[in-house]
């Protein structure tokens, strides 16, 4: 099946920066993940999604990794995105060291096997996620109420806004997931 209903450009014909990117993802995961591919059609694009990706999945902060991915997943989920939800469902799964948390995620967070400090997070983000014209000051007080400072807040509105956008761009582009991210975290590691 194509990874998506738009060009898939050769990595030997991109842009030096881009095809370095894709090939350091590459050594260290043992494969392309699609979404690389699948945007690289369009190389300031493929630079700006990148950027703002990492600028909010990749940083310190309040948020652990793995409750940034747990934001991914759950939005996801809602947004029915396969991609995203397949993708960051893996990578949850890895962080948490539980095969069962991104399923539970997925299809339902509320009753996921999470933290009441976590699921407020998540009500958040799905918040922003299918209704960001409603968040108030309660939304924002609740989650300082929960141990967020000001930066969380923003941080997860942010994952929360910004995988919108991807899920989109996923869902529109008929972007598939790459068969290795279904097993992965979820049998333990061959030695």
């Amino acid at each position: 099946m194509p990874i998506s209903r738009f060009p898939v450009p050769d990595i030997h014909d991109l842009p030096d920066d881009i095809r370095n990117r894709i090939l350091a993802v590459q050594e260290k995961s043992g494969f392309v993940p699609n979404v690389f591919l699948a945007l690289a059609h369009r190389p300031e694009e493929f630079r700006a999604f990148f950027a703002y990706h990492d600028a909010l999945m990749d940083k310190p902060g309040g948020l652990s990794k793995a409750e940034r991915e747990m934001i991914v997943v759950a939005t996801s989920g809602l947004n029915q995105c396969i991609y995203c939800v397949v993708a960051h469902g893996a990578i949850l799964r890895i962080r948490e060291k539980n095969p069962h948390i991104a399923d539970q995620l997925a299809t339902n967070y509320r009753k996921a096997d999470v933290t009441v400090r976590q699921k407020v997070m998540l009500e958040f983000a799905v918040k922003v996620s299918q209704q960001a014209h409603s968040v108030s000051e309660t939304d924002i007080e609740t989650l300082h109420e929960h141990g967020f400072s000001h930066d969380d807040v923003w941080d997860i509105g942010a994952i929360a806004a910004f995988f919108a956008l991807s899920n989109r761009l996923a869902n529109m582009s008929s972007m598939r997931p790459n068969d290795e991210f279904y097993l992965m975290g979820r049998l333990p590691k061959a030695p």
